[in-house]
């Protein structure tokens, strides 16, 4: 389960407004790449905070209004698909997650990045910043992260099912599904698909 361990070494250390950066929709054929990042009040209490993919779509949405109402700051960013496709997926993640960062509307001056890559070839975490493997079980910071960011990429996604129904994206949010495929193979792409992603097709 998360704990402020990470927030309060980092205090130890000096710094004084500490977020933590989660992104979600790194794996889907569709869509955009999201990022968040939070600074929450150091002790924060968020009852069943965790992971996003460890909690009911029901239970994000709450916390996804609990952390944004009590937040002392938080941003959500993202990178379109066709970006994704020009500089690949590795870059549009780390580079939500800065544009998330760098969105807040409290500067952070240290940065708890989940997983275990902080650059590609062409983007970069800027902000002063540890990696954090596993950071949304771990830290209470990167799992509210992670929860804007699911929960915002979440409901993009059911926009892009009533603007393109033909694809069921309601049902599997763009992931890499047996249905998902099956609809791909008979309709082909549309305009939100990664294209770099549909090499199996």
């Amino acid at each position: 389960m998360p704990s402020w361990d990470f927030e309060r070494a980092a205090a130890d250390k000096g710094f004084c407004a500490v977020c933590g950066c989660d992104e979600a929709g790194v794996g889907p054929l569709a869509g955009r790449v999201y990022a968040g990042a939070v600074i929450l009040p150091e002790g924060l209490e968020l009852s069943g905070l965790n992971d996003s993919k460890q909690v009911t779509e029901k239970r994000r949405e709450e916390l996804y209004d609990q952390i944004t109402a009590q937040a002392d700051a938080w941003a959500v960013a993202w990178v379109e698909p066709q970006e994704i496709d020009e500089i690949d997926i590795l870059n549009s993640r780390i580079k939500a997650m800065q544009l998330a960062v760098d969105a807040l509307g409290k500067r952070a001056d240290f940065a708890l990045i989940d997983g275990n890559r902080d650059h590609g070839s062409r983007c970069a975490i800027t902000a002063p910043h540890q990696l954090i493997v596993k950071g949304d079980s771990l830290s209470m910071s990167i799992a509210a992260a992670s929860i804007l960011a699911k929960v915002s990429r979440d409901r993009y996604m059911r926009e892009m099912a009533a603007r393109y129904p033909q694809y069921e994206f309601e049902r599997h949010k763009g992931y890499p599904t047996k249905r998902h495929y099956a609809l791909l193979r008979e309709l082909g792409p549309c305009p939100i698909h990664r294209r770099s992603f549909l090499k199996k097709l």
